[in-house]
């Protein structure tokens, strides 16, 4: 007997139809070794997926980004850049990601009161999905901005970094809150 739900997925809004391999990670074959799957198979479709992430602060910092800026210059013009970057070279930093054709990057910072609030939107026409860029993209530079702020604040905190949402291939979209996208 396991504790095991049978259906991981459908409370958050995935629709998974008959498509059985939701029940078992894709990245391991049937030995538990890990494996890149074959998309071959698959059509090419457009495809989006947006990530966030949350950098927090201290009210010194929030300051500076919002005035004169930190020492070491643009916080959110450098992250930017550099999670746009990120998600340029996913591949070469998840090891079982395949490497495809990123057709468009916006990565977007605001600064609130308890820190800095990150979004990225990734697109590609191709088989397989661009969810790990647009997690990476974020990662990427909410680092930034946490190298950037170090000067300042050693104890930012990088948090929430999460898919929000996604859009095409076989399994459509899904959504963080369920809802239609």
């Amino acid at each position: 007997m396991t504790d095991r739900p049978t259906d991981r997925g459908a409370d958050r809004g995935a629709d998974r139809g008959a498509d059985r391999r939701a029940d078992r990670l894709t990245h391991v074959d049937e030995t538990g070794a890990a494996r890149m799957v074959d998309v071959s198979g698959k059509q090419v479709s457009a495809r989006e997926a947006t990530a966030s992430g949350r950098v927090r602060t201290s009210p010194e910092v929030v300051a500076l980004l919002r005035g004169e800026g930190v020492p070491k210059g643009d916080a959110l013009a450098v992250a930017r850049i550099a999670g746009i970057m990120g998600a340029k070279r996913t591949p070469d930093l998840v090891p079982l990601c395949h490497p495809l054709a990123v057709s468009g990057v916006e990565v977007d910072l605001e600064v609130l009161d308890e820190g800095v609030a990150i979004t990225a939107t990734v697109r590609t026409s191709d088989r397989t999905g661009v969810e790990m860029e647009a997690l990476t993209a974020v990662s990427v530079a909410a680092l930034t901005v946490v190298d950037m702020v170090k000067a300042v604040d050693k104890g930012a905190v990088i948090t929430d970094v999460r898919v929000e949402r996604k859009t095409g291939g076989k399994s459509g979209t899904w959504t963080r809150d369920g809802r239609p996208a």
